[in-house]
């Protein structure tokens, strides 16, 4: 089949949606011929097809004025744009994950012409509202705004998914046109698995050999890290511990001087950004892994450290709790309470046994999520399409 990926972020772009569109075409490009169309890096659209043999269609973009590592398309011109990439490549089903400009525009153009259109709804209003500065009323009057503006678009798809069943009833009760389809996003489980090279990874990141508390994302303002840094605090005052923070973002300062200010400091190691073939080995090197954010849709980074058998603690917010279960996998603890988040790390850091068992079973939950079984999903999606576009024809003589 020839499939066109539509994404407003992709490569170089460092989150959880970027990153589910590059493992997806990757996987795809093994079997398929597989498009993508994407913001450019600069002011300039370009084509260029990749080792891996996906062809990238990369549409002028301008930086986002407060996150300059990211970049936006103008709406002015880009249904043209679409068109005549879909013009070009004729897809036999175009495959949106989100409903901002770029996929927006792929859905009306394909929509006009009559082209299958699958779409993934990766976006939560929560991951943006943090960044705007309107209050609380605001922030809500957004937020509403925000889920019907995503409804408009995906009525123009043929099928609509979500990560996770959490995540497809939000969309279906914010007005999504239903019904919406839990697929996970998956995870390669012969590159995430309890075989990194843990010890190498603290020589180059100059990481002690002692119990370590991990978070791997974005350094944002929805993780709510502020959190584990103070739940962390506690637990250096009973326990020879570390806490690692893998990734960047606006939050890194603020995160830093809290450190700073409850005498952490040292045992607080900021790895930056760490390259995907590195993380297997950041897991390893990690004893527990903890995601205090409330606005996750699946968490791919979650997913990843149970792989490669991890405890994990979680906020009991949006997705989190399909995949942390308590007692068994780790435990939640409700959103910013700093008290059971400390009392949970301690229990786990005290007990190495526990928290082998747990991450056994985190391993064994993380299975089910096999990135070729999510893979299989779509295709049979994408086969709707092709079966639409290529009608097969009955033999000759066939009986009618």
């Amino acid at each position: 089949m020839r499939i066109l990926i539509g994404s407003d972020t992709y490569a170089p772009h460092i989150n959880g949606a970027s990153y589910f569109t590059q493992r997806l075409a990757s996987a795809l490009s093994e079997r398929h011929e597989v498009h993508v169309v994407s913001p450019a890096t600069g002011l300039r659209s370009g084509t260029r097809t990749t080792e891996a043999g996906i062809v990238e269609h990369r549409v002028r973009s301008l930086p986002v004025p407060t996150r300059p590592d990211f970049r936006y398309c103008l709406p002015v011109g880009l249904r043209r744009a679409a068109g005549r990439i879909l013009d070009e490549v004729r897809p036999d089903v175009v495959h949106v994950q989100s409903h901002f400009p770029v996929c927006r525009a792929l859905v009306a153009a394909a929509h006009e012409r009559g082209i299958f259109v699958v779409a993934t709804n990766h976006f939560m209003p929560e991951n943006l509202a943090h960044y705007l500065p309107i209050g609380e009323a605001g922030r809500e009057t957004v937020h509403a705004w925000a889920w019907r503006d995503a409804a408009r678009v995906f009525a123009h798809a043929d099928v609509v998914t979500a990560p996770t069943p959490y995540a497809a009833a939000l969309a279906t009760v914010a007005g999504v046109p239903g019904p919406v389809l839990p697929i996970s996003c998956g995870i390669d489980l012969t590159r995430f698995r309890d075989t990194g090279d843990g010890a190498g990874f603290r020589q180059r990141y100059g990481l002690a050999d002692k119990p370590t508390v991990t978070f791997v994302g974005r350094l944002d303002a929805e993780k709510n890290l502020d959190v584990l840094v103070r739940a962390f605090a506690v637990v250096r005052r009973e326990l020879d511990s570390q806490l690692l923070l893998v990734g960047t973002g606006a939050e890194e300062r603020a995160l830093r001087a809290a450190a700073r200010q409850l005498g952490v400091e040292e045992d607080v190691r900021f790895a930056g950004f760490v390259p995907d073939e590195e993380l297997p080995s950041a897991y390893a090197a990690s004893t527990v892994f903890v995601n205090p954010g409330t606005a996750e849709l699946q968490s791919l980074v979650t997913l990843e450290a149970m792989a490669c058998g991890r405890p994990v603690l979680g906020a009991n917010a949006a997705a989190l709790p399909h995949l942390v279960i308590d007692d068994q996998t780790g435990w939640l603890f409700e959103p910013g309470d700093t008290r059971a988040l400390s009392r949970r790390l301690i229990t786990l850091l005290r007990d190495p046994e526990l928290a082998v068992a747990m991450g056994r079973r985190a391993r064994a939950v993380a299975e089910q999520h096999d990135e070729s079984r999510s893979i299989t999903a779509f295709e049979q999606l994408y086969a709707i399409g092709h079966d639409r576009v290529h009608p097969r024809r009955e033999p000759v003589g066939a009986a009618r």
